[in-house]
């Protein structure tokens, strides 16, 4: 399919917001480019949110899976229904502001752009405040401090993964953008195979925007690129499984990127200090729901690390 950019959505149960977030895609200023197809890929909802969706003046296409296949699967599989030169992959509990897609088009096709092959956009929450949009690539000791409460108790001190806003100082190279608005020329996406499949939910866009540095291209934060997101629409829904994946993901970046004994030492931190930290504060909450989705969590993780590529423990949500 010929075209500049295609938008690929994968959806779970999101309720309104996927409409939501077509409709601000119908607002956008489409000057300067063609908007080839807007992809929706639904992993098995049963709330009706990817239904009568014909109405919307865009060129899409709903895909239906029977299962849910994972965020990273999702998503490539709505890339593959595309060919347009850019693919931007978008949250359903995003809305983009009517310049976004012309700023952020613009900004790749400049010519001295040919280095950068990821961007995205400034996050906005609900009342209007911008929120952390971009991150650091991970390593152990961020996770210790985070897990350890030095992150907390020491916040200009301890490493942080996330940037925060006053970090960002206006538009820049970063090492990696956040998933909501995550667009990449798609030679490169195709290039580098996809999403790793491996990560079903959760570091998916870190371990490419890792890779695409291996590859000599950057990703770079546009300011000026506006993208309102309310975030975890569908993963809140499911506590216990929202944190199994975390972990998981994080594990499996980890083996799959840092030196064996830095990996090892990630699931050391995992399992004496993270697990048990969040059992005692979701016991002293007294919210038995989070004890119990701690809980639930731990034990799938401790099943992975037994059986890592195991069926059992690959259901989950986004």
């Amino acid at each position: 399919m010929a075209g500049d950019l295609d938008i690929v959505i994968v959806n779970w149960n999101t309720g309104p917001w996927l409409r939501s977030c077509l409709r601000s895609v119908t607002r956008c200023r489409h000057s300067g480019f063609t908007l080839a197809s807007v992809v929706v890929v639904d992993n098995a909802s049963t709330d009706g949110s990817a239904d009568r969706l014909d109405d919307l003046p865009l060129p899409l296409l709903v895909l239906r899976n029977t299962t849910n296949r994972g965020f990273a699967a999702a998503c490539n599989q709505g890339a593959e229904a595309g060919g347009a030169r850019f693919v931007l992959f978008l949250n359903p509990d995003t809305e983009l502001y009517e310049d976004a897609l012309e700023r952020a088009l613009g900004f790749l096709r400049r010519p001295d752009a040919t280095s950068v092959g990821i961007c995205g956009g400034q996050m906005i929450d609900a009342e209007g405040t911008a929120q952390a949009s971009c991150s650091r690539f991970p390593r152990p000791s961020m996770f210790l401090a985070k897990a350890s409460g030095a992150a907390r108790l020491l916040p200009r001190l301890a490493p942080h993964q996330w940037m925060s806003v006053t970090e960002v100082d206006g538009s820049r190279p970063v090492d990696q953008v956040i998933g909501a608005f995550f667009l990449i020329r798609r030679r490169l996406f195709e290039e580098l195979g996809g999403f790793d499949e491996r990560f079903f939910l959760y570091y998916e866009e870190v371990d490419l925007s890792y890779r695409a540095r291996g590859a000599g291209f950057l990703s770079y934060h546009l300011a000026d690129v506006r993208v309102r997101h309310i975030g975890q629409v569908s993963s809140r829904q499911v506590l216990g499984l929202r944190l199994f994946h975390s972990l998981r993901s994080r594990t499996e970046y980890a083996r799959l990127h840092w030196p064996r004994r830095q990996a090892l030492a990630l699931t050391g931190i995992i399992l004496a200090l993270e697990l048990p930290g969040r059992m005692a504060r979701a016991a002293a909450s007294g919210r038995r729901e989070d004890l119990l989705g701690v809980l639930a969590a731990s034990r799938r993780y401790v099943a992975y690390l037994r059986v890592p590529d195991s069926d059992s423990v690959r259901t989950a949500v986004r």
